[in-house]
Order: structure tokens, then C-alpha cells, then sequence
């Protein structure tokens, strides 16, 4: 059985990046979560926290997860990084067509590699990237960890290749092909 990929993991992790290059290796489509439901609302994420707040927020990205599992053919999905904050996602991340890959660091190597941008409102007018990333740790990486199928510690890629994107994509790659063998049978 060919399964959706789910990449969870704090913003930063790469879910995006790696997510366009697992599902180049896998031959595949991909589906950034975040940017299915900004189509589908025709709102930015800022707007809709802005606006609405967090909570609304939280019910479209539910909705849009629900429908990129029902809707679309075998995928990788990078998802928004509170996705797993809700139990209802989390018992969808647990469907038997679904792997989940966690991609996991540490705050401080994430708060190196993320900067105050519009589509991440939980950053925004933070003067402490890392507080904020350590706060979101705390909550989330045991959350990740319960839905997650495969974990992918990122940082070590970054010190043993000159190409490390593309090594956590072939990893990963690897490590699904090899969990829906395992699957299967």
C-alpha cells in the first residue's frame, strides 16, 4: 500500500524543503499544508490569526488536513507545525494510510534558521526566536513523537555533507519505502 508522507516538526525543520525533495524521490506529489490552506481560504495565515485567531486558524488547518488525506492521491505533506496541537489530527496522522516522519532539533539550531516572516505568526514581533522555539518544544515534540513513524534527527545531516537537504530527503525516502514494506506484509 503506497501511503501519504506527513513531515511534522517545528518551523524551521525543513518540512517544506525536504518535503518538495522526498516526494522527488519517492515520485510522488507535494502538498504544502499551509500553503493548500491559504488557496483553499483565499487568506493568508497572518490574516486569518489577525483576524480570527489562533483557534480559527487551528479549524482550517484541520479542515484542509482532513482534505488533503481524503481528496488527494498518495502525497508527502509537509504540515503545519501545530497540526499534531489538535487530537483529531493526531488520530488522523494514526490511519493506517499515513506515515508519519517527524523531523526533530533543537530549538537553538531552529532559531538559527528561522526569521520573523508573515507566515509565521506564532514568531511574529518575538524578539527571543528562541524562547519562543523552546516554549513550542516543550509542548509539541512529545506530540510529534507519539504520531510519529519514522524520526529524522536533522542536524547531524548538516555537519556530514555538503548537501544536506538532500541527504534528510534520500534518508527519508529510504525510511518510508522501507516502513511500507514492513507495512504490507
Amino acid at each position: 500500500m503506497i501511503r501519504h508522507v506527513v513531515l511534522v516538526g517545528l518551523m524551521g525543520s525543513g518540512k517544506t524543503t525536504i518535503g518538495r525533495r522526498v516526494a522527488g524521490c519517492l515520485d510522488r506529489h507535494f502538498v504544502d499544508a499551509d500553503a493548500a490552506l491559504e488557496e483553499i481560504s483565499d487568506r493568508t495565515i497572518a490574516d486569518i490569526f489577525e483576524r480570527e485567531g489562533e483557534g480559527a486558524f487551528r479549524d482550517l488547518e484541520a479542515d484542509t488536513f482532513e482534505e488533503l488525506l481524503e481528496h488527494h492521491e498518495p502525497c508527502v505533506i509537509a504540515s503545519g507545525g501545530g497540526l499534531v496541537l489538535r487530537s483529531d489530527n493526531r488520530i488522523r496522522m494514526r490511519r493506517r494510510e499515513v506515515t508519519v516522519v517527524f523531523l526533530d532539533a533543537t530549538p537553538a539550531f531552529l532559531a538559527s534558521r528561522v526569521s520573523r516572516k508573515a507566515h509565521r505568526p506564532l514568531l511574529h514581533g518575538s524578539e527571543a526566536p528562541l524562547e519562543v522555539l523552546t516554549g513550542l518544544h516543550a509542548t509539541r515534540a512529545p506530540l510529534y513523537a507519539e504520531v510519529a513513524d519514522i524520526t529524522v534527527p536533522i542536524e547531524p545531516f548538516q555537519t556530514s555533507t555538503d548537501k544536506p537537504k538532500q541527504a534528510i530527503a534520500e534518508c527519508i525516502s529510504a525510511l518510508v519505502l522501507a516502513h511500507e514494506q514492513a507495512v504490507r506484509v
